[in-house]
């Protein structure tokens, strides 16, 4: 096998690597590129967010303007392009791909599939006939409640452009139908947005299982790390834990599901595909063409984390998704709306038995917000989870 060249950063021989999107996950990805020698861009729609304060450089842009983003993207002259969000002018990254100016990671395909409920729905269950929730889509009030009446109550409501449970609602009667959709609307990515109707599933619980996608002997692997499980409010995660336990005959479906649709969306990177199980039966839910949210654990818990395992199989380099711990996570909210706040507490949170803290640089804080988390191992992950929420209680963000 031949090995990838690497070069120095701020040099002609650089590899550089533009994060569309600097979150507290792109952070991590953008820290793990940097120890491998990669010279990051990071480019997001508001100023100083995580990954800037890393990046070597960085842009602040609105990143669905199709014309500002080709023009950064064009100035930088990125050698891989890495999307970390959604809301992205995607007609972009399709034609940078094609053109050869830079690898999309996984593929623009992958990313304009999945930034879109719809599109990734339809693939799942139209196309590779996978198992998931009974559905329907709609585009205006009277089509939601023809969708909702269609799929049965209860059910959810979600714009088909959002992230971590903007714009989403439990339905359990008909004249919830008007509120939902208003909802949904404000919540969405873009205006007038179409919305995802589903069916309520019967699960016993629901898991993350994360797909890497790597070059091995020349040829393309797939990896999987232990399932995740989570648990979310409003569609958003409060806490993960690794390893969740499943039946051999759930893990194998599970692993089924998640090898069909990477497979399809095909390229190189880590996948995160979200599953709902009971018992033996699996249910395709939701894939994120990147590292997820719910494996900020795997920063306790993996040989090689995931945003690691994303840096290393984007550059083309092995991976190991060995677990080396049981572990979990839990998320530090923001409780108050102020800029520039400070944190108390995090010696307290530190002293507790195995945990690390994550505080994630957010310049602006939201009652709501993710502002940071805490992660713990333990000798099983009800250990683990009373830790990592003890660490995370002990957190305070104030105001200054």
């Amino acid at each position: 096998m031949t090995s990838p060249r690497l070069g120095t950063p701020l040099s002609d021989t650089a590899v550089r690597v533009m994060l569309l999107g600097a979150g507290e996950l792109g952070k991590e990805v953008a820290i793990e590129l940097q120890r491998l020698g990669a010279e990051v861009i990071a480019v997001d729609r508001y100023p100083n967010a995580p990954a800037m304060q890393v990046a070597h450089r960085s842009h602040v842009v609105p990143m669905t303007d199709a014309q500002v983003l080709n023009g950064v993207i064009l100035a930088e002259a990125p050698h891989i392009i890495v999307p970390e969000i959604e809301a992205i002018a995607t007609e972009v990254l399709v034609a940078i791909e094609q053109a050869g100016l830079a690898r999309v990671i996984p593929t623009a395909r992958a990313v304009q599939l999945t930034m879109n409920r719809e599109g990734i729905r339809r693939l799942a269950a139209e196309e590779l006939g996978l198992p998931t929730s009974p559905y329907a889509f709609a585009g205006s009030e009277q089509e939601l409640a023809e969708g909702a009446a269609s799929v049965g109550f209860p059910c959810f409501v979600k714009p088909v452009m959002s992230s971590s449970g903007k714009g989403q609602s439990f339905v359990e009667t008909p004249d919830q139908i008007a509120d939902a959709w208003a909802y949904a609307q404000s919540g969405g990515r873009v205006e007038t947005a179409r919305v995802i109707v589903e069916g309520r599933i019967d699960f016993d619980y629901e898991i993350t299982l994360l797909t890497v996608r790597s070059l091995r002997n020349g040829e393309v692997v797939t990896d999987f790390c232990d399932p995740i499980g989570h648990r979310q409010d409003k569609g958003d995660y409060v806490e993960s834990w690794q390893p969740q336990p499943m039946t051999d005959a759930a893990l194998t479906e599970a692993q089924r599901i998640a090898r069909a649709v990477t497979d399809d969306l095909a390229g190189l990177g880590v996948f995160g595909v979200e599953l709902f199980v009971k018992s033996d039966q699996v249910w395709f839910s939701e894939v994120s063409p990147r590292p997820h949210d719910t494996g900020l654990v795997t920063l306790a818990t993996q040989v090689q984390s995931e945003f690691a395992l994303h840096a290393r199989a984007i550059l083309g380099l092995p991976v190991d998704v060995t677990r080396r711990a049981v572990g979990a996570s839990a998320v530090i909210y923001g409780g108050i709306e102020a800029h520039g706040v400070a944190y108390e507490g995090v010696a307290d949170a530190l002293s507790v038995a195995t945990a690390d803290l994550r505080l994630f640089g957010k310049p602006e804080a939201f009652r709501h917000r993710r502002m940071g988390v805490a992660t713990a191992t333990g000798n099983d992950t009800d250990q683990a989870r009373e830790r990592a929420r003890e660490a995370a209680g002990e957190v305070r963000v104030v105001s200054r």
